[in-house]
């Protein structure tokens, strides 16, 4: 896998990117590895990693406790963890990569220049 040469801060979501998540049973999902290693490298190359989520944020619950202890036993590494998303149903912004093709590993090609 290419990775960027500059450090980046990079947000990554939570539920149905690095895990798979019915609705908001959040105490019953199940990590998707080969996306938490591709974050993790990512991480170890030197990039800043904060996993990102809107967990609690329609309901009000508080899930961090749940999501710090499901990020630890998945693995994952990361340098924060923020639980402040906002629910949306579409985001449009010019450095939003879609998940599908960051699995697919289509990204790194579309954003190599933006890291020169």
């Amino acid at each position: 896998m290419i990775l960027p040469s500059k450090p980046l801060a990079i947000y990554v979501d939570v539920d149905d990117t690095i895990c798979k998540t019915n609705g908001m049973d959040y105490p019953n999902s199940q990590p998707i590895m080969e996306n938490i290693q591709k974050v993790n490298d990512l991480y170890d190359a030197g990039h800043h990693i904060v996993y990102w989520t809107a967990r609690g944020q329609k309901s009000g619950i508080d899930w961090t406790e749940l999501t710090t202890e499901q990020l630890k036993k998945w693995g994952a590494r990361y340098h924060d963890l923020k639980l402040t998303k906002p629910p949306y149903d579409v985001f449009i912004d010019d450095k939003v990569i879609n998940s599908r093709d960051w699995e697919k590993g289509r990204w790194l090609e579309t954003w190599e220049d933006k890291w020169k």
